[in-house]
């Protein structure tokens, strides 16, 4: 083996600051016995997010589908004794549900799917697409299962989708700024370029077609062939949630310069006072390349764990001097992998095709899900409201997502949001994420925080930061 290599510049020069410095400094504190709150990513379950008793039981069951019958066996016993409670038992309709998806699915859990991932699921997830977007049976637009792939999370569709895309060092794509990560660092992977544009922060991160037709002709003067657009809705770190006026503009915007849309739609279950739109509802029948991602980990589903997604493509863009189509080469791709794995491919089933209404799991599980919604919610107002007490901190736009993203208007001349940030860090054992590493608009600064943590380790650690904050910006 040669003591000196050389590897991928692409790789070295990528950047993921979401488990960048400040997570790993956190990780170093917290193996030291030091108190740190992880709030640097939307991982709900790691900040006591309960999973939701129907996922858990179902997956229970599939993994060791002998408990079936022995779960029946023990309630005909028990039946009688007055020891035990209906709920101390699955219930019958957890039972049969298992087992429609293990006849579903014979080979059980642990063998290999189909490369797309299994055709009942990916039915299941078509039939949720229309259902959301009240797509009627017999329009054009429906859903189509062999457009689905079902992957190891949303990440995986998107990296599939870039890299399937991206055939020159020259070729573009356009993110919004602020924006996740993985986008900006996949097109660094891939060697391509980068085109930000900037939604408008004060009037609450709203998009206009001027902004982006300026975004792609500054590209265009630089030699960039720009070929698709992405959308992040609701946004990832700033929570805005797009209305249709938005999306028809971007809709447009694509279409008159011939670009694809990714529409990073995971948050679609985060939207807590207004109301969520799909683009793929408000493309309609209009031929425009969309590519919709989604995925378990978010919301009050909140498995990041399970690492189950799913993208959906809309009239796929031709290949330019090759016999197979780009759904086809996906397939490929997607093939190199075998398939994603088969637990998340349940946890998508289960997101998609929740108990049905009126059944002994529904009840509960409305309840959960509403307590984990509301509960989000209520933190994100706790964290906004201690904004109005550190000076300089303004945080715009609506609630959505699961987070916040406020700018940080004072800092002590010579420092940044990643030193205020580190500083917070060490200071309080609060654990956010700087601005920068999502993009800003020169001359801003700002943080980004997930608003996770359970109330009681909130209000003990909202004080602390508030006269962290005053204090730090008070310094020259």
């Amino acid at each position: 083996m040669p003591k000196d290599i050389k590897v991928n510049q692409n790789i070295i020069e990528m950047e993921y600051a979401i488990r960048g410095p400040i997570p790993q400094r956190a990780a170093e504190m917290a193996s030291q016995g030091m108190k740190t709150i992880f709030c640097n990513i939307g991982n709900p379950q790691a900040l006591d997010q309960q999973p939701l008793t129907f996922n858990r039981q179902i997956i229970s069951l599939l993994e060791n589908p002998s408990l079936i019958k022995r779960e029946r066996k023990l309630k005909k016993i028990l039946d009688n004794n007055s020891d035990f409670k209906e709920h101390d038992f699955f219930s019958e309709y957890v039972l049969n549900y298992a087992e429609k998806i293990l006849e579903a699915l014979p080979s059980g859990l642990g063998a290999y799917t189909q490369s797309k991932g299994a055709l009942f699921i990916r039915e299941a997830i078509a039939s949720f697409i229309n259902k959301r977007d009240r797509i009627a049976p017999s329009s054009n637009n429906v859903s189509d299962p062999e457009k689905i792939f079902i992957t190891n999370g949303a990440g995986d569709g998107a990296k599939y989708i870039l890299d399937l895309l991206i055939s020159d060092k020259n070729d573009g794509v356009m993110i919004p700024i602020p924006q996740y990560p993985l986008y900006s660092a996949t097109i660094r992977t891939c060697g391509a370029c980068q085109v930000n544009y900037y939604p408008d922060e004060e009037n609450g991160w709203t998009f206009s077609r001027e902004m982006l037709d300026n975004s792609l002709s500054s590209a265009k003067k630089k030699g960039v062939k720009v070929k698709c657009i992405v959308v992040i809705n609701p946004g990832n770190p700033t929570g805005a949630v797009l209305d249709k006026k938005s999306i028809s503009e971007v809709i447009e915007f694509a279409g008159e310069n011939n670009l694809s849309i990714i529409a990073d739609e995971v948050y679609q279950g985060n939207v807590y006072d207004g109301e969520f739109i799909s683009f793929a509802r408000v493309l309609g029948n209009r031929d425009i390349p969309l590519f919709s991602l989604h995925s378990v980990s978010k919301g009050f589903i909140g498995e990041c764990g399970h690492r189950g997604g799913y993208f959906e493509m809309r009239n796929t863009p031709q290949i330019k001097g090759a016999k197979h189509s780009f759904n086809e080469l996906i397939l490929k791709q997607a093939s190199v992998n075998l398939c994603s794995n088969t637990v998340g491919q349940i946890m998508v089933y289960l997101m998609v095709n929740p108990p049905m209404k009126n059944s002994e799991a529904y009840h509960q599980y409305i309840l959960q899900k509403k307590a984990i919604i509301d509960s989000l919610y209520a933190k994100a107002l706790m964290i906004k409201k201690s904004f109005k007490e550190m000076e300089g901190v303004k945080c715009f736009g609506r609630i959505a997502a699961m987070y916040l993203f406020p700018r940080l208007s004072k800092l002590p001349t010579g420092t940044n949001d990643f030193d205020y940030c580190m500083s917070l860090l060490e200071e309080t054992g609060l654990c956010t994420v700087n601005g920068s590493g999502f993009g800003q608009k020169r001359g801003t600064s700002h943080l980004r925080i997930a608003f996770l943590p359970p109330k009681e380790q909130l209000a003990e650690v909202l004080p602390l930061w508030i006269k962290f904050h005053n204090e730090y910006v008070s310094k020259k």
